[in-house]
């Protein structure tokens, strides 16, 4: 015979995963919108200044590095290809010009993808985030 012991389970409302990275991308707080997410370069915010959403709960770690390194990679090396082919240029010139752009890409990427990662986690309650809304 079968336990049928009922388990009650409380329903959490689902959050938008799309707009949570979007305000995370822009640097904005993923619940509100409106507050700023990073304190600083790449320091998340222990609170929302705005909403005071918690979140301290995040962790990104290496994820938003991985990211930006994938995907400058494969914005980078086909245009580098190119270029080379289609100009032939000074190596120095090619070395200069592409070092500099991957760079102000990765620097660009960095924070932004570190906010759409913390957004993703505040949407889908990972670490913590599953607190009261």
């Amino acid at each position: 015979m079968r336990d049928t012991t009922v388990t009650e389970v409380t329903e959490t409302p689902e959050r938008d995963t799309r707009r949570a990275m979007l305000r995370g991308f822009r640097g904005k707080c993923p619940n509100c919108g409106s507050g700023p997410l990073l304190r600083s370069y790449l320091t998340v915010r222990d609170h929302c200044p705005v909403c005071r959403e918690d979140l301290s709960h995040q962790r990104a770690d290496d994820g938003p590095a991985y990211l930006t390194i994938l995907i400058v990679g494969h914005l980078m090396a086909p245009l580098l290809m190119v270029a080379f082919e289609t100009w032939r240029p000074d190596p120095l010139v090619l070395f200069t010009t592409f070092s500099v752009g991957t760079i102000a890409l990765s620097l660009y990427l960095l924070p932004r993808l570190k906010g759409a990662m913390v957004g993703l986690q505040w949407a889908k309650r990972m670490h913590g985030f599953g607190g009261g809304d």
